[in-house]
């Protein structure tokens, strides 16, 4: 088994950012659309056919999504001489960038990798995630962070840091998440061993 990725989160605020994928690609409108909420300046190549390495020359991050080894072998090259982050949607190998799954509440974020191993778990840890951070969860993250404010409007300077921490602590106290996993047949009856 490959080595599990570091896991990180990207500041594409006015970075230059390239997205590979046909017009009614979902994965490639999905892709793009995060980009452009996270400030990217995004550039999208509808046709992989017809792209020039200039497209991508002076890009901080390319994702491609058409499943071609040698489209993709291609952006690794590019991405060696000119120093961009590359994802190869599905195809780990070629990029240095695995997609995270990411549920979304509000502005939390909870992301998930399995390092491009079995994305369809990583899909349904989102979907589970998803579907408990509701619309209360929401709710209790504001009241939160309204309470966050009034703490340090309350107590402000550097020698308030541990009253501050210790009111926020005490303000999430009883908050619990629960998790429960369930396996496929074909794994309980292997006891596990595949």
């Amino acid at each position: 088994m490959r080595r599990p990725f570091f896991p990180v989160s990207l500041n594409l605020d006015g970075r230059s950012c390239v997205v590979i994928g046909a017009a009614d690609d979902r994965e490639a409108i999905q892709k793009s659309a995060a980009l452009e909420e996270s400030g990217a300046n995004l550039r999208r190549i509808y046709d992989a056919s017809a792209l020039r390495d200039e497209d991508v020359a002076d890009a901080f991050f390319v994702i491609s999504t058409p499943q071609d080894a040698a489209l993709s072998a291609r952006l690794r090259a590019l991405a060696d001489r000119h120093r961009f982050l590359l994802c190869c949607i599905d195809q780990p190998r070629f990029g240095f960038v695995a997609m995270v799954a990411i549920a979304k509440a509000g502005p939390v974020r909870v992301a998930i990798s399995t390092a491009g191993l079995a994305p369809r778990v990583g899909k349904a840890l989102k979907n589970a995630l998803q579907t408990a951070m509701d619309v209360r969860f929401v709710r209790f993250i504001e009241i939160l962070a309204e309470r966050r404010a009034r703490t340090h409007a309350a107590h402000p300077g550097p020698g308030s840091s541990k009253l501050r921490r210790d009111a926020m602590i005490e303000a999430a106290r009883d908050f619990r998440a629960d998790v429960r996993f369930e396996y496929p047949q074909w794994f309980e009856e292997s006891d596990g061993r595949g």
